[in-house]
């Protein structure tokens, strides 16, 4: 199997495998994940000093294995990521000093190493991701001191001085070192470390031959082996790009080599693989940054994202199968081994990890804490299989983590200062505002203008850093849209609890009577609209349970980060299909847009999560819609291709997608089941007619 490191480098990167560099670079790579080992689990540091000396690790390491372009000299880059490593450690001493002095009081060092670190990690970031994240910076920067003042109306901001900001962005625990960076240092460097050992272990294989033992026989089976590897690949991988270099090595070839069109079997792994950005438990780091940001606990989050993550698995299986039968591919892979065998070979090293994991989650402990127990059981679990990793293979495991993680460091500490610029100038409360004009009240007029949003993003961010942005920027919004219609739904149905209709008296004397018995929802959306915005808040504390306000906000986030996966295969930039169509060796562009239709889950699940209680932890509820949005997928997908088990006659087609669409709408339970069972009948009908107009022919 491919090494997932080499989809996390440039293309321009140094050759760092060899020589004094790489020794170097191998061994201080083992120092550093070892150092976050010890204190994550056994060392209680300061917030800033565990984000700096972060920053400094893998500033250096940056510098050193990304030149500042192709043939830059050895001695440049060293001079940059010493300077970086020097900025990291000079900041924990600073922040005593600056307070020591009473106030912020820069002396002639402050001004250098703030200055020199906040060019250095825009040098860097330009390094890992392009040019976009660099200038995103500097906007807000720029925004936040002297462009602020310059603006008229509701984006003015009075500004300040560049002390204070180069001290919230580099010194305070706000920017650079704030909860960003923290994220980096403590979950996510676990959480990558551990599949770096999954991988190392030989956990890599066992995924694709689990996957084959499984599905490998089915019609379309290499297809679906990609969409079952590629999940299970999900479960331990921070990242899309090198989940569809490592799994689609071995499933694109086989997908081409059962008859699948070589742009389709491409498409199909670009797919799967952005599905193990929300696969749980680790999301592509984004249920770390989602717990911090909404203050839901992590085991909740990975909780309610399964039935959601399996969903979307399946809509991409459905594609699959539905150009298996297109292809009149009647068999599998008829030499894909048994699960007994697949297990027998190793499958321990991958099940038992991922069981101590989750076992120690559920039990309490934190998810870094669970993350150094699952790496011990790894190496423990190694020593039952074939494949036992000594000395060398962890050295290699721990190299390997630390070298996957640089670019998401070094991502992380740079969109850190945008969240902190964003914070205190309160943009992201005036663009809520503004995009919640825009939407007039509809909750679907806002998730298409995020979505807009966060493809746009997503052509120069990648998913975590787009998903960060976008949340802190519309987040707010979103929650107080799906908010607006449980309140109205309250007041239409007259059970809007008391203590809330004082708020409605202030806008209408009448609000009163007419809150004490139930109205036409129109009538309640027109009263509902007569209330001052100002006093929103304080409503739905007062109307809506906190478990409502708990699933509002955390549905929120969910949509958002759900949309912010869709740059991944949606041309003019989709990293993760690129990377697929050099495997295939199709053409980039065309394999993107194949990508983006076969990927259709990233935009029908978020519906759910705003229009239905999916996420609400009652998983009677979360498992019937999901049942009954299963169909639904099913009959899109139908409808879109005009083809289920067999061709579909013309006129069935709207009417098979529009009942599909349906079935992910909100609708009472009896009218799911008639809906369900029109389906299947269309779909039977259909096949009945198609059957009989080929026999007569």
């Amino acid at each position: 199997m491919n090494n997932p490191t080499e989809a996390l480098i440039s293309p321009n990167h140094r050759d760092s495998e060899s020589g004094l560099l790489g020794r170097f670079i191998f061994w201080f790579s083992i120092a550093f994940a070892l150092f976050h080992i010890w204190a994550n689990t056994f060392a209680t540091l300061p917030e800033l000093t565990l984000a700096a000396i972060h920053f400094a690790g893998f500033g250096l390491l940056c510098a050193l294995t990304l030149p500042a372009w192709k043939g830059a000299p050895l001695w440049l880059d060293a001079a940059i990521g010493l300077a970086a490593f020097a900025c990291g450690i000079y900041v924990i001493f600073a922040f005593d000093w600056i307070y020591d002095r009473q106030g912020i009081k820069f002396i002639w060092s402050d001004w250098l190493f703030a200055v020199m670190a906040i060019l250095i990690i825009l040098e860097l970031s330009r390094r890992v991701a392009g040019i976009f994240i660099p200038i995103m910076t500097l906007f807000f920067l720029s925004y936040m001191t002297w462009m602020g003042p310059m603006i008229s109306g509701l984006f003015k901001f009075p500004g300040l001085t560049w002390e204070t900001t180069l001290f919230r962005s580099y010194i305070e625990v706000a920017g650079m070192f704030g909860p960003i960076a923290r994220i980096s240092a403590t979950f996510v460097f676990m959480f990558i470390l551990f599949g770096a050992f999954l991988l190392r272990s030989g956990a890599g294989e066992f995924v694709i031959d689990l996957a084959r033992a499984v599905a490998g026989r089915m019609v379309g089976g290499a297809g679906l082996v990609a969409v079952i590897g590629s999940a299970l690949t999900g479960t331990v991988s921070g990242s899309a790009v090198a989940n569809t270099v490592s799994t689609g090595s071995i499933t694109i070839p086989l997908m081409k080599k059962a008859g699948f069109p070589a742009k389709f079997a491409a498409g199909v792994e670009a797919s799967a693989s952005t599905g193990g950005q929300i696969m749980p438990p680790i999301m592509g780091a984004g249920a770390f940054v989602m717990a911090t940001y909404t203050q839901i606990s992590y085991l909740t989050i990975v909780a309610v994202s399964v039935l959601p993550a399996l969903l979307y698995f399946f809509s991409v299986a459905v594609w699959v199968r539905i150009e298996a039968k297109k292809q009149h591919m009647v068999h599998g892979d008829d030499d894909a081994p048994s699960v007994r065998e697949v297990f027998a070979r190793g499958g321990i090293s991958f099940l038992l990890p991922l069981g101590i994991l989750i076992g120690m989650l559920m039990s309490g402990f934190t998810p870094t804490y669970a993350a150094a127990y699952a790496i011990l059981a790894v190496i423990a679990a190694s020593w039952l299989t074939p494949n036992k990793m000594g000395p060398k293979a962890i050295a290699e495991a721990l190299a390997l983590g630390t070298r996957n993680m640089i670019t998401t460091a070094i991502l992380l500490i740079a969109v850190g200062i945008v969240v902190m610029t964003v914070s205190t100038t309160g943009i992201g409360n005036t663009l809520s505002l503004v995009l919640a004009d825009w939407a007039d009240g509809n909750l679907m007029i806002a998730l298409f203008l995020i979505a807009l949003v966060s493809l746009i993003l997503g052509m120069g961010l990648p998913v975590t850093a787009s998903y960060i942005v976008l949340a802190t920027l519309s987040a707010p919004a979103l929650k107080e849209l799906m908010l607006n219609d449980v309140v109205i739904a309250k007041i239409a149905s007259g059970t809007l609890p008391q203590e809330a209709h004082a708020i409605f008296m202030l806008a209408s004397p009448e609000a009163l009577t007419k809150l004490a018995a139930p109205m036409p929802l129109v009538e309640a959306k027109e009263l509902y609209a007569l209330m001052p915005r100002d006093f929103a808040h304080t409503l739905f504390e007062q109307a809506v349970s906190p478990a409502a306000l708990t699933t509002a906000l955390l549905s929120a986030h969910m949509i958002i980060f759900w949309l912010s996966q869709d740059s991944n295969v949606t041309p003019p930039v989709c990293l993760t299909a690129f990377a697929a169509a050099a495997i295939a060796k199709t053409p980039p562009m065309a394999t993107g847009f194949t990508a983006w239709r076969i990927a259709k889950g990233l935009y029908i699940v978020p519906v759910l999560f705003a229009y239905t209680p999916i996420l609400s932890g009652d998983w009677t509820a979360a498992i019937t819609i999901s049942c009954f949005a299963a169909i639904g997928i099913y009959a899109i997908a139908a409808g879109f291709e005009g083809f289920a088990e067999q061709p579909l006659v013309l006129w069935l087609r709207p009417v098979i997608f529009a009942a599909g669409i349906a079935l992910i709408w909100p609708l009472p339970i009896v009218w799911h089941l008639l809906l369900a069972a029109l389906v299947i009948a269309l779909i039977l009908l259909s096949n009945r007619l198609k059957s009989r107009s080929l026999s007569k022919n």
